[in-house]
């Protein structure tokens, strides 16, 4: 194992900051795994996650189990992590640009595309080669103006050429639940499986071009302008491991294994992966997620649990007014698993205060929370 340290751009003199990367595997494998956490410094049980797995993937490493190259970040925004309000974590906007840490990463498709275009060939393997060394390149030339930009180009300059990147969230209240685009669904199915997820979101482009979305519209970007003319570049997806307060043993150990069946799997690790276990349920697209809002503000009391499936018309919470002793309740309008719902029980009037998942699509545009 080896340990890198990526300095962070600094704020004012007299500060300093880094991100810790962790390296195992060969050096020269025909694989390589990218996994952070906390990009959203608030969402711990990622973090967690990667302990365990930082212990597993070093014996593995010892006893020459290790196929491919494992990248991991555990802690992939001290900024953010350091950002504490009145002893309240603020981990997922950057208190500077107010910007969400998880928003806004580069894409650097047409330069990339302009370097390769007159080198490409008929070898689909080399092609694949040029294109991630000319990317690596990019990266490299670009020049981060403020702290935010610098962690953000790191990050994604750690990841852009692995063959499978898995970024590690959770929710406020949730199952697990897991995004991707569409077409990785083959790839991603065994790990949806081995993990246990309750929900898998389709989308080709949730908007706000999140960490995973900026390494799968380049390629996405690149497969348009030359279709046919590399091997497949591997896929990036968003695991959001249950809820904020699941930092716990028994969850970490139990997803630390669920990764590493998954990689057997790939051939990443020697060794016969388990069975596949059921699929809990069939994907549905992002565009088919239902926010449900409350029109006015009150507390808050939650008539269905998470993992809950909801009939149209059905009630998820009453919003009670102590004052008036008025009740209002929150309905959703589609079907759906309430899949994550809000841990505060306070409202204001316009807060989303729970999400479900329908299997039909009818939202357009941006799909994210903010």
């Amino acid at each position: 194992m080896q340990t890198h340290l990526h300095p962070l751009l600094a704020a004012v003199p007299g500060t300093t900051r880094q991100i810790h990367s962790f390296h195992y595997g060969p050096a020269r494998a025909q694989g390589k795994v990218y996994i952070q956490a906390s990009l959203h410094a608030d969402e711990l049980p990622g973090m967690l996650v990667l302990w365990y797995l930082k212990q597993r993937l070093a014996d593995l490493e010892a006893a020459g189990a290790l196929r491919w190259q494992v990248v991991l970040v555990p802690v992939a925004n001290p900024p953010g992590l350091e950002q504490v309000l009145m002893d309240v974590p603020q981990g997922r906007f950057d208190n500077g640009s107010r910007e969400n840490f998880n928003r806004f990463f580069i894409d650097v498709s047409q330069p990339v595309g302009d370097q390769v275009e007159g080198l490409l060939t008929q070898d689909p393997v080399r092609n694949l080669h040029l294109i991630r060394t000319a990317l690596r390149h990019t990266l490299a030339s670009q020049v981060p103006t403020t702290p935010l930009q610098s962690m953000r180009l790191i990050l994604q300059t750690l990841a852009c050429d692995a063959d499978v990147v898995l970024d590690l969230h959770c929710d406020f209240e949730a199952v697990q639940h897991l995004y991707l685009a569409p077409e990785t669904w083959p790839q991603v199915e065994p790990l949806a499986r081995y993990l246990g997820s309750r929900a898998c979101f389709f989308a080709e482009d949730a908007g706000g071009h999140s960490f995973d979305d900026c390494y799968t519209l380049f390629w996405a970007q690149m497969q348009a302008r030359f279709p046919g003319r590399f091997s497949a570049p591997g896929f990036a997806v968003t695991l959001e491991l249950r809820g904020v307060a699941d930092v716990d043993h028994g969850l970490a150990r139990q997803d630390c294994e669920a990764l590493l069946n998954y990689l057997m799997l790939r051939g990443a690790i020697d060794g016969q992966a388990p069975p596949l276990p059921a699929l809990l349920n069939p994907p549905t697209p992002l565009a088919g997620v239902e926010p449900l809002v409350s029109p006015v503000g009150g507390l808050i009391v939650f008539c269905a649990q998470v993992g809950d499936y909801l009939e149209a018309g059905q009630c998820v919470a009453d919003i009670i007014d102590p004052i008036t002793d008025s009740v209002t309740q929150v309905r959703c309008k589609h079907e759906g698993l309430l899949y994550v719902r809000s841990v505060r029980r306070m409202a204001t009037a316009g807060m989303t205060i729970a999400h479900t998942a329908g299997p039909v699509a009818y939202r357009q545009g941006y799909l994210l929370s903010p």
